[in-house]
């Protein structure tokens, strides 16, 4: 479900701007923004286009994302 946030001018005609290049609403491009962002802080030693193309090819064909799964520490 969607909420209404405020947001600048300048990056809302930035979004917009991005939005109609990649073919995807402005709510999409800035949802995108966000979670690359959110993403690249959790994972600070990822490049960041590295993180966005994660997320894109995960947007573009969901089934064959699978999750990620540490190796563990206890092996010998």
């Amino acid at each position: 479900m969607g909420k209404p946030v405020n947001i600048h001018d300048g990056l809302y005609s930035q979004a917009k701007a991005y939005a109609v290049a990649e073919r995807q609403t402005i709510a999409e491009q800035i949802n995108l923004w966000a979670m690359v962002g959110k993403a690249g802080l959790d994972n600070p030693d990822l490049p960041t286009a590295f993180v966005r193309d994660l997320i894109v090819a995960r947007r573009q064909n969901p089934e064959l994302a699978k999750p990620f799964v540490p190796a563990s520490t206890d092996q010998p």
